[in-house]
C-alpha cells in the first residue's frame, strides 16, 4: 500500500488547526503540525491555514523562521495549499492594521473590502456562504465542478496583478479572487474545513494532486 502523503500543517499561532487537520485526514493525508522549520522541510507538501490578522500572522511566521521554510518548500516544488489567511500571506503586502509585507510569492496586494459600492453600503466582513466560479487548468480543478458554494469569513481580499493567477472568482461588492494558483501553489480565500461537502471536494482534489506530483 502506498503511504499517505505527509503534509506539514504550519502552526504559527493563527488558530483553527484542529478542524483543518481533521479535514485533511478525512481526505487521506498524513498530517503533522509544523511549528519548526525541520518539520516543514521533511514534509511532502505544505498547508498554511489561518484566521485573524495579517500583521500578527506575518510576524509570527518570521519569528519562527517559518516564512523562509514555507518559501523554501515552494521553491523545491512541493505542493502548497493556502487557506484564507494562507492565501493572503502569499501576496506582497496587506494594509490590515498598517502596511505589512507578505511572502511576495504573488504580485499584488491585500486590501479591505470597500464600505460602499455604487452608493450602497457593503457589510464588512464578508461572512457566510457564497459561490465560487472556477477557471483555468490547474490540476486540482480537474476534480472540481465549474462552480460550488463555500464558507467565507474575511474583511480583506487579495488583488492579484496578473489575471492569470486568479483561478476562482467570487462576487461580493464586485468580483474578487477567491482562489489563486501558479504551478505548485494553490490557495483559497474560503474555509474548506467549514464548507461541508464542497470543502471536502477541494481537499480531496488536493490529496489526489499530491499523489501524482
Amino acid at each position: 500500500m502506498t503511504p499517505a502523503p505527509r503534509v506539514a500543517l504550519v502552526d504559527y499561532g493563527a488558530g483553527n488547526l484542529r478542524s483543518v487537520a481533521k479535514a485533511l485526514a478525512r481526505s487521506g493525508l498524513a498530517v503533522e503540525l509544523a511549528s519548526d522549520t525541520a518539520t516543514v522541510a521533511r514534509a511532502d507538501a505544505v498547508v498554511l491555514p489561518g484566521v485573524g490578522a495579517f500583521a500578527a500572522a506575518a510576524a509570527n511566521l518570521r519569528a519562527k523562521g517559518l516564512d523562509a521554510a514555507v518559501l523554501g518548500a515552494i521553491d523545491a516544488g512541493k505542493p502548497y495549499l493556502g487557506l484564507c489567511l494562507g492565501l493572503q500571506l502569499l501576496f506582497e503586502d496587506s494594509d490590515e492594521h498598517g502596511l505589512t509585507a507578505g511572502l511576495g510569492r504573488f504580485r499584488g496586494h491585500v486590501r479591505r473590502f470597500p464600505e460602499q459600492v455604487d452608493g450602497e453600503p457593503l457589510r464588512v466582513p464578508h461572512i457566510g456562504w457564497n459561490e465560487v466560479r472556477w477557471q483555468g487548468d490547474h490540476p486540482m480543478q480537474q476534480a472540481l465542478p465549474d462552480r460550488d458554494v463555500y464558507y467565507f469569513v474575511h474583511g480583506w481580499r487579495a488583488l492579484p496583478e496578473s489575471a492569470g493567477d486568479r483561478v476562482g472568482t467570487c462576487d461580493y461588492g464586485g468580483p474578487f479572487a477567491a482562489a489563486v494558483a501558479h504551478e505548485n501553489v494553490f490557495a483559497v480565500q474560503f474555509h474548506p474545513e467549514k464548507s461541508q461537502n464542497a470543502g471536502k471536494r477541494v481537499l480531496d482534489a488536493f490529496a489526489a494532486w499530491l499523489r501524482v506530483c
